[in-house]
């Protein structure tokens, strides 16, 4: 069952910017006594959900997401929109033009996660000493979201400022770089400790929580990216063993509401579509309750895209699918996922719906490529008659799969050598789930890993992981070769609001190329 995660606790003054005056000038202002505050075991829960809700603030923020920043590089998803002027900073993104240290997406993002971490560095500080009966359980989640933000942090920035406990002081706000080594220790230190006190899925007593199998699996994945594949396989095997994990049935059920908070999902941000969200009471660019993302991404209207037929509803136009996406589908004969994630305009015909360019503007839709996404898509179960349709879907992102396991799995046996056969049988549980037949029992080597490769850019499409996973496979400039790429774009530009509020860096500091 949904809940929606907004925190009551005054707690969350932290105006909590990477580096704000703000926090210090203000903070015992109308606020609770801090250390009295944390005595009570209902504040400290409070103060919990508070960092769930500023990470669900972060990926779905509208214009500045988590989501959108992630995904936009990748060569899954084109930006799209009304026009090539619409959003200008996630255009830049999407095509590799200019981006700036001002990009105010990129920036957002960079500060939200670092709100996200005060908020989890408040709480740890203040319980990690107490007694109180939930005292592990909370440490434990809030290690790992920390964990999760500054994974995400590191992925996307490389070097960055390692923050572990709440400034006292002014001084105490400049914080020079660590470097991602450094970064990535940190990371397992919480994880190890998240894992150690986490409940199991089994008997998690809200949805919307971590479990340790989200911690095991996130701690594989971070492994994996340090290209420490013999260390990760325990802990995907501790999740794979585990009957709480699964695949869904189909492919398209992972996208039902029926699927949210399911046995796939190991972390996913909550929405609703109960705040009967109208035009004059939506909170643009602050917190509302349901995503936003889905109209924004939902296929452009003005009569351009006719999709009642597939009961779809229309919407702003954002992230399209690229050729190549559906191409690859094609290629593989990949038909139950592609059905799931996207749908080329032959198919929309032939479903009864349209497509008509000559209502866009300059009579061409921006960034189309032949096709729309459905995943994620502006389904009418998703949304409420309450309010605006458009701004109450309750669609979860979906950030952290099963499926994704399995193929961080495959991956890790077949690069620790000599455990092909064990990373066919992982890719071979989501070949089978996509209706696809296994592949051959002699496929080994550098060919075994092309198939996990092409496997994942199906499975995963339009989830923000594509890019990264090119970068830190060294493919990025062979898959984006036609595009404005560079190796200056494997990390994003450190903001430039950082630099200048923090006495630990300089124009030095700043991320080679920007």
């Amino acid at each position: 069952m949904k809940k929606i995660i907004k925190t009551t606790i005054v707690v969350l003054f932290l105006g909590i910017f990477a580096c704000s005056e703000d926090f210090t000038e203000n903070l015992r202002l109308n606020v609770q006594d801090l250390e009295a505050f944390f005595l009570e075991e209902a504040n400290v829960e409070s103060a919990v959900t508070g960092i769930y809700d500023l990470m669900q603030f972060n990926y779905g923020r509208d214009w500045h997401s988590v989501f959108l920043v992630k995904l936009l590089p990748g060569d899954d998803a084109n930006a799209a929109g009304g026009n090539s002027e619409d959003q200008p900073q996630l255009q830049s993104i999407d095509d590799f033009d200019n981006v700036s240290p001002s990009n105010v997406s990129i920036s957002s993002v960079w500060d939200h996660f670092y709100r996200t971490i005060a908020l989890s560095n408040l709480v740890i500080e203040n319980i990690k000493d107490s007694n109180l009966s939930n005292k592990n359980t909370a440490l434990a989640e809030a290690k790992f979201l920390r964990a999760w933000s500054y994974f995400e942090l590191t992925t996307m920035f490389g070097d960055i400022p390692l923050r572990l406990t709440v400034p006292t002081s002014t001084e105490e706000f400049g914080i020079a770089k660590s470097s991602r080594a450094d970064i990535y220790n940190q990371i397992e230190l919480d994880l190890n400790d998240a894992i150690g006190s986490l409940p199991d899925k089994s008997v998690l007593g809200t949805s919307y929580k971590v479990s340790k199998g989200a911690a095991q699996a996130l701690m594989g994945k971070v492994l994996v990216f340090q290209g420490k594949y013999g260390d990760a396989i325990p802990f995907f095997s501790s999740v794979i063993n585990n009957p709480a994990h699964d695949l869904e049935a189909t492919p398209a059920d992972v996208w039902s509401i029926n699927s949210e908070f399911g046995k796939e999902s190991l972390f996913e941000i909550g929405f609703v579509s109960t705040s009967a969200r109208d035009w004059g009471n939506i909170a643009w660019g602050g917190r509302t309750e349901s995503n936003l993302h889905i109209q924004l991404m939902g296929p452009r209207g003005d009569g351009i895209f006719d999709v009642a037929a597939i009961n779809l509803l229309n919407g702003w136009g954002f992230n399209l699918p690229t050729k190549k996406l559906m191409d690859a589908f094609d290629t593989a004969g990949d038909t139950n996922r592609k059905r799931a994630t996207v749908m080329t305009e032959a198919e929309l015909i032939a479903a009864g719906g349209g497509v008509d360019q000559s209502k866009a503007t300059g009579g061409a839709v921006w960034d189309y490529e032949g096709g729309i996404r459905v995943k994620y898509g502006t389904k009418a179960e998703d949304t409420s008659a309450g309010g605006v349709r458009e701004l109450n879907y309750s669609t979860n992102f979906r950030l952290f799969r099963y499926a994704e396991v399995l193929l961080l799995a495959a991956e890790a046996y077949n690069k620790a050598g000599g455990q092909d056969s064990a990373a066919r049988i992982e890719l071979n549980k989501v070949r089978k789930r996509a209706g696809l037949a296994d592949v051959s029992t002699t496929l080994s080597g550098d060919a075994l890993f092309e198939a996990i490769v092409a496997d994942k850019f199906l499975e995963l499409a339009h989830e923000g992981q594509r890019f990264w996973d090119l970068v830190r496979w060294s493919k990025a400039s062979t898959e984006l070769a036609g595009t404005n790429y560079s190796p200056t774009n494997n990390l994003f530009p450190i903001p430039i609001t950082e630099i200048d509020k923090n006495s630990e860096l300089t124009t030095a500091d700043q991320n080679p190329g920007y």
